[in-house]
């Protein structure tokens, strides 16, 4: 994430690390690239909603991971198969932990995206990777800005039309969120390239895949659906993420996580527009004290080294 760690991961499944230029965009600047990037996740997150009426979000996630391992372990098809040869228990042990933090983080937001609104869901959310911020921080005043997020969380955990189930798979969600940033840095020295990522989406769809066919049924084959999950899956993983590494080449990693903070008020809007998810003053308040948080947690940062 880059709150807190490696560019080009940002704590969602589908990003393409390596040294292939996946889209050749060096014309668009960096911070547009960004802010396209976080309005096709939403979009992507909206449009998933939708589909609730037709499909539940276990099969709804099944699609989306499905679509990312595909087109992962396709991009990495011959790599792949070189990096898992010969591997110890213990590699092997990592990128499994690796792909059932993405199964579970993926089904949690979508759990919590058909309770509540997906701006509060996405907010809530990004507890996880601020906290690894905040956490692996030595500056006193990072103290702040978790009392800044908590009291934000608070506000929006408080509201009388909020379902706790829908927060609580939100909060599952934000742990999921910090274990992904710590287990893709794990990987990532371990695996070469995107090969760790591909396998970890492999492992993330054979654990959900189960409980999306069991939930989706006969629904699973519709050919329009089918189309529709592979759109969503394009729109929430890979398209985002080639814009990210793209952007990331080209800036630096603390200004990329000041502009990713935006992402829970984007959700909101785009709930807004796409789902007429309405939200109160002191809702919106409370994205906006997360938001300060985030940016504060990122601001000061020292830049990774190479």
């Amino acid at each position: 994430m880059a709150l807190a760690e490696a560019p080009g991961s940002y704590g969602r499944p589908g990003g393409f690390a390596g040294r292939a230029r996946p889209l050749s965009l060096g014309a668009v600047p960096p911070p547009a690239l960004i802010l396209l990037g976080i309005l096709s996740v939403q979009v992507g997150a909206g449009l998933a909603k939708h589909m609730f009426d037709r499909l539940p979000p276990s099969a709804v996630v099944a699609l989306r991971l499905c679509t990312s391992a595909v087109v992962l372990a396709f991009v990495t098809r011959g790599a792949l198969r070189a990096a898992l040869r010969g591997r110890s228990g213990r590699d092997l042990a990592v990128v499994t932990g690796f792909g059932l933090t993405l199964a579970l983080m993926n089904f949690s937001i979508y759990q919590s995206f058909a309770r509540i609104p997906l701006g509060v869901a996405v907010t809530i959310e990004f507890l996880g990777p601020l906290a690894v911020a905040i956490l692996g921080s030595r500056r006193p005043r990072d103290a702040v800005w978790a009392v800044l997020a908590f009291t934000g969380v608070l506000m929006l955990s408080r509201g009388g039309d909020m379902d706790p189930v829908g927060i609580a798979f939100a909060l599952v969600a934000g742990v999921c969120w910090a274990g992904y940033i710590l287990l893709s840095a794990a990987t990532g020295r371990r695996f070469p390239g995107s090969t760790g990522l591909a396998a970890a989406s492999v492992v993330g769809t054979a654990a959900i895949m189960p409980l999306g066919v069991a939930s989706g049924g006969g629904t699973l084959i519709d050919p329009q659906l089918l189309l529709f999950g592979f759109g969503v899956g394009l729109l929430s993983s890979v398209i985002p993420y080639s814009l990210e590494l793209e952007a990331l080449r080209r800036m630096p990693a603390r200004v990329f996580g000041v502009l990713m903070s935006l992402e829970p008020a984007v959700a909101a809007l785009i709930g807004v527009a796409l789902l007429g998810e309405v939200l109160s003053a002191r809702q919106w308040a409370a994205i906006g004290c997360v938001i300060i948080a985030c940016v504060g947690a990122t601001r000061g940062q020292e830049e990774p080294s190479a």
